[in-house]
């Protein structure tokens, strides 16, 4: 485990933009029972927690290769991406998960050449068709995408496969096992609830199907 992963896990412990509980799991959108919250909106309200997800992201762009332009993903990347592109003085632009229904009925706001190369900035990573998604609005208008870059992944099995299949690059800066790990140091939950834990981003329908009486 990276002491980057190890850093940046244990931050987002420390001002709750992750929170872990598998006595009252949280419901996804999709009816899934998680026994993880990530919500890395909270950390532009921590100005050193930003300024340290912003310098490693920083950090992670030389495995890209040269970028022209930094894209966020609607709505959660966007603010990481535009202060990455601030940082790195490079135009941002944003994609949007479906276009406006009025105006210029644009899904991707902002403009770059064709051929630019664009990484893709997420705020986490789940099955990775969000990211992918907005990859597809990018490359059929004309850009060349660089990779995918986010903040945390919880490492299913699907996301690797799929970008995999893709063959479009995909980091992030921490991890579901890093947090894990971070979590257990910092006594926010015992070690006899690792396996519980661990068992669920192996398989949260199986996992969900067990806690939905909870």
């Amino acid at each position: 485990m990276s002491t980057v992963s190890s850093l940046v896990a244990s931050k987002l412990l420390s001002i709750n933009a992750i929170k872990l509980n598998l006595d009252q799991p949280f419901t996804w959108a999709s009816g899934i029972k998680s026994p993880i919250y990530c919500d890395n909106r909270i950390v532009l309200s921590h100005p050193k927690v930003r300024d340290l997800i912003i310098e490693q992201l920083q950090s992670k762009l030389f495995a890209f290769g040269d970028i022209d332009v930094i894209a966020g993903v609607a709505t959660a990347g966007i603010p990481h991406g535009a202060l990455l592109a601030d940082r790195l003085g490079l135009p941002f632009i944003y994609v949007r998960s479906s276009a406006k229904a009025h105006g210029r009925e644009n899904k991707i706001e902002g403009e770059f050449s064709k051929g630019a190369k664009v990484l893709v900035i997420e705020d986490l990573i789940s099955t990775g068709m969000s990211s992918l998604r907005a990859c597809d609005a990018l490359i059929d208008n004309g850009a060349e995408i660089r990779g995918v870059l986010a903040i945390f992944t919880y490492g299913f099995a699907q996301s690797k496969k799929a970008f995999s299949d893709r063959k479009i690059p995909m980091d992030t800066l921490t991890n579901y096992r890093s947090l894990l790990t971070e979590a257990v140091n910092s006594d926010y939950i015992a070690e006899a609830d690792l396996h519980s834990l661990a068992s669920w981003a192996e398989n949260p329908q199986e996992w969900s199907h067990d806690h939905k009486e909870l």
